[in-house]
């Protein structure tokens, strides 16, 4: 009888053991692409019970149950999910912050501007779920790439830097500005950005200042190829800007890799680098 007493004990204690393991392990919903993919690179997976449907990497990250579109989270679901923390940005998603801080959810922001503010952003995403010394040899890395890229540039830097404009959508005309992490990868990969000059990180940017500051390179961060179609017929003076004349158009870059403020930011710095090389030949 006692020895029966004595197992049935263990057995109780081993399941609640196992039992307090699993309520201590966090439940975590991402709605930014980019935290998505900071998440998964500091190691996390079993933890991670939903994302948005803008969250397409890595590839594990479109298995998660969705909840919601990246402006419009499902705050229902979230909650039926039960999550510990939600990882959000700012801007779009401020109301659904807001919403949820009122539900008593724990929410945190991030959005950097800057590559050292992204490395600030990872450092404190990895001390809420204890994955410091991953978020540390993360940026290690990363910034060990960053040197990589800014010693074979330095040829740019002694004669003139390529003149870069990005091109973010066609109609109307936007591009990046001074505070926008893609300015700076302009700056490190060894060109320079020629609206850097617009105090905003996003901007309208008329065809008259694109033509007057002539670029040598022109990067679209879109894919749909129709939109050239578009751009032949409808941008009068396109043709006289060096980058058309030359052929120094680049349609071929993943958006993701320069406009997630992430680790992938790396891949997109190694991509507009190949872009201002080719510029020597």
């Amino acid at each position: 009888m006692i020895k029966k007493l004595t197992s049935l004990l263990l057995i109780i204690f081993c399941l609640s053991k196992s039992i307090s393991a699993e309520e201590k392990k966090l439940r975590i919903i991402s709605l930014a692409p980019s935290t998505t993919e900071i998440l998964f690179a500091l190691g996390l997976d079993d933890e991670i019970v939903g994302v948005s449907s803008f969250c397409n990497y890595p590839k594990k990250a479109l298995k998660k149950p969705k909840v919601g579109s990246f402006s419009q989270p499902d705050i229902e679901r979230i909650v039926l999910l039960r999550p510990d923390i939600v990882f959000c940005t700012g801007l779009e998603q401020s109301f659904f912050i807001q919403r949820l801080k009122e539900l008593n959810i724990e929410v945190f922001v991030s959005d950097p501007n800057s590559i050292e503010e992204l490395f600030n952003s990872i450092i404190n995403i990895a001390k809420r779920i204890d994955r410091l010394k991953e978020a540390e040899l993360l940026i290690l890395k990363m910034k060990g790439e960053i040197e990589k890229i800014s010693l074979k540039n330095k040829t740019f830097s002694k004669n003139r830097r390529p003149k870069v404009f990005i091109q973010l959508w066609h109609h109307p005309l936007i591009t990046v500005g001074k505070y926008s992490i893609i300015d700076e990868l302009i700056f490190l990969a060894g060109g320079l950005n020629i609206t850097h000059h617009i105090k905003g990180p996003y901007s309208h940017f008329s065809l008259e200042e694109l033509i007057y500051y002539n670029p040598d390179i022109i990067i679209f961060t879109y894919m749909d190829q129709r939109i050239n179609k578009y751009i032949l017929n409808n941008y009068f003076g396109w043709k006289y800007i060096t980058a058309v004349k030359r052929g120094n158009l680049y349609q071929d870059i993943d958006p993701d890799t320069i406009l997630r403020p992430g680790p992938r930011l790396i891949e997109g710095l190694k991509e507009i680098y190949k872009r201002l090389e080719l510029l020597k030949r």
